[in-house]
């Protein structure tokens, strides 16, 4: 895509069948979660711009883990992007896209991970060169049905996607030929990361990238 991105969306995707989605509340709680997620076979790790402490999370994540892949996601402009990628974030992911993001993440140093949910969506990112894109909210939207309707034109695209994926689904979605990897938020559960339940965390990494591989 871009002659600038230090690494390949398709280098993104590839790193791991799951990729978890993190909000994190409590900066404490961002090398540790990492580091659970990273013990149990996961080392794409998301996090999305949804409370005070995302940025200064992603920004101790890449210093402490440098070995982690750290992304960040609900990244919805260029600002935005920018503040990632000085944050150290290794990619970006968005739930949509606008014009402006899209020209943005062309510009830009990290991977942008576009978000569709429609034919018209996914006409718009590849026409401006995107290949690797977020299908959003998955499930809402009409999950695997609907991603296979939609993406069947167009049998070079590729997708994560993510909202409602969970435990009792995601290999259903990764059957698909065009799916590379998940997003979803069960590996990593509020009540886990609040009760610093970091061997559980572990666990569920180590069940999904085991059921990933089945």
């Amino acid at each position: 895509m871009s002659q600038q991105w230090q690494y390949s969306a398709q280098e993104v995707f590839a790193a791991s069948p799951v990729v978890p989605v993190l909000v994190i509340h409590e900066l404490d709680h961002a090398v540790p979660l990492a580091k659970a997620l990273m013990a149990g076979g996961i080392n794409v790790l998301e996090v999305t711009l949804r409370t005070p402490v995302a940025l200064a999370a992603i920004e101790l994540i890449a210093k402490e883990l440098p070995e982690a892949m750290i992304g960040a996601g609900t990244v919805t402009n260029a600002d935005q992007l920018a503040q990632v990628t000085a944050a150290g974030a290794k990619f970006a992911i968005s739930p949509g896209m606008t014009a402006d993001l899209l020209k943005a993440g062309q510009a830009g140093t990290i991977p942008l991970i576009p978000g569709i949910s429609s034919t018209s969506d996914l006409m718009k990112a590849k026409d401006a060169g995107y290949t690797h894109l977020k299908f959003f909210p998955a499930e809402a939207v009409g999950g695997v049905k609907a991603i296979k309707s939609i993406s069947g034109p167009f049998p070079d695209m590729v997708f994560c996607p993510t909202g409602g994926i969970s435990l009792g689904n995601y290999q259903s979605y990764l059957a698909l030929p065009n799916i590379h990897c998940v997003g979803g938020s069960w590996v990593a559960p509020d009540a886990l990361m609040n009760a610093g339940d970091w061997d559980g965390i572990t666990k569920l990494a180590a069940e999904a990238v085991a059921g990933a591989t089945v």
